[in-house]
């Protein structure tokens, strides 16, 4: 015992503290041990002590010796040993292997000791206190992040500091368990590099947390890359939407591939310019069309007479826009949508849905026309209100404002109003709201 470091404790308490250590109950005993001022010989006796708690106690004092330390190391308990391993990993930064000092190496001896331990909990427990330590021993962290269990090999991965460019390849390339990748994939400010190796790599999932990674740096080409296999991932679709930086042609392929909902995301994110968010927009009304506005809203069409009430309530405000058009298209309002066109074509509401009853794209665009609105508008409004496909909508004809002429244009707007009998008595006539995308 002549290796313990002497005690201060009083004759008296010393004497206490070896009646309480021998003849005490459970919790007497495990009070002592969890005093820091105890004799060193007394924490050595109370680790062999019959009841868990007391060596958990003993296991989690800062003052019990290194040679308790050790003993410890191969209790059966798990839970003394987790208390063990928590304490030393704390320890880590102070600790060299080729320390000469013999009770600094029986230290080190213990914590690997702890790190081999079969018990997954023991071996996650020193993870746990080292992930983010920036001096513990590199020996620890580069075996810690070769662990086959995640709960062990995770915290480290995603935060240690010591593991270099250089280590997170190398573990990409070989990784010891399909879950090593994912967790590197998580790490925070995650550079290029690394990206590319996950990009590469065959793992879904890995790459679903990396785009899911706001701080990691993703290479445009590596991203359009990705953008390219994503039709076949949908599991990549929302955290590609959601990444804090997209070219507009990444935004635009995008919108070829996710579901509606995220191409309206898309079209709402704020980096986005005007004539990318118009694209999308219109993406939007095309999908909606295609698949049925009904499947869209199915409960938030409002009447006819609603419709062209609130659209009439966007005339007095000033607010019967091109964009606000634009707008509902993209929510798949098309009753709204058909409401707006008559209220500031000047023609009734009949008008309209003749036109898309009949699929007639020369009659919507015609009725856009009328309307004041742009043949950006009309090839929205041909999508929803008509249903029809790109192939069988009228586009634009660059030079030219609308690809029909006003003659034509006033004679489909003449059909289609005698096909409803005529317009109302009195109708306004059609005003010039045409708005700069």
């Amino acid at each position: 015992m002549n290796e313990f470091t002497p005690h201060t404790m009083q004759p008296a308490d010393y004497e206490e503290a070896k009646r309480i250590a021998r003849a005490g109950d459970t919790s007497e005993r495990a009070a002592l041990a969890s005093r820091t001022d105890l004799a060193p010989e007394i924490l050595y006796y109370l680790a062999a002590d019959k009841a868990s708690p007391v060596r958990i106690a003993v296991a989690a004092n800062g003052s019990t010796p290194p040679q308790a330390n050790a003993l410890l190391a191969g209790d059966p308990d798990e839970s003394v040993r987790v208390a063990l391993a928590r304490k030393i990993a704390a320890l880590s930064p102070g600790l060299d292997q080729h320390e000469r000092d013999r009770l600094s190496r029986l230290t080190w001896e213990t914590l690997a000791r702890l790190v081999n331990d079969t018990a997954v909990q023991v071996r996650a427990a020193i993870a746990d206190v080292v992930k983010a330590m920036p001096d513990a021993p590199r020996a620890l962290i580069t075996r810690l992040a070769r662990d086959t269990e995640l709960p062990v090999a995770g915290p480290v991965l995603e935060f240690s500091p010591l593991l270099t460019t250089e280590d997170l390849l190398a573990l990409v390339a070989d990784p010891p368990a399909p879950a090593t990748v994912t967790a590197i994939a998580r790490r925070p400010h995650l550079n290029a590099d690394v990206s590319d190796a996950i990009a590469a790599s065959a793992s879904s999932a890995a790459i679903t947390q990396l785009l899911a990674n706001p701080s990691a740096q993703i290479r445009e080409a590596t991203l359009d890359a990705l953008i390219a296999r994503a039709p076949a991932h949908k599991e990549w679709h929302e955290p590609l939407v959601h990444r804090p930086r997209l070219s507009p042609a990444a935004a635009r392929k995008l919108a070829g591939i996710v579901a509606q909902h995220l191409v309206h995301k898309l079209s709402e994110r704020p980096d986005i310019d005007p004539a990318t968010a118009a694209f999308l927009k219109a993406q939007v009304v095309r999908q909606v069309a295609w698949t049925g506005p009904a499947a869209a809203h199915p409960s938030d069409e409002p009447l006819p007479a609603q419709a062209l009430g609130e659209a009439a309530e966007l005339e007095d405000e000033g607010e019967l826009t091109e964009d606000r058009l634009l707008m509902s298209a993209a929510l798949g309002e098309t009753r709204r949508v058909a409401a707006m066109i008559a209220r500031a074509a000047g023609l009734p509401l009949a008008v309209v849905d003749r036109a898309a009853a009949l699929r007639s794209a020369k009659g919507l665009v015609a009725l856009c026309w009328k309307a004041g609105f742009s043949m950006r508008a009309a090839v929205v409004v041909q999508a929803l209100l008509g249903r029809l496909p790109p192939a069988s909508a009228i586009t634009s004809i660059p030079g030219r404002p609308w690809p029909l002429s006003e003659e034509e244009m006033r004679w489909q707007i003449a059909f289609l109003s005698r096909a409803c009998h005529g317009p109302k008595p009195g109708a306004a006539q059609g005003r010039a709201r045409i708005v700069q995308a």
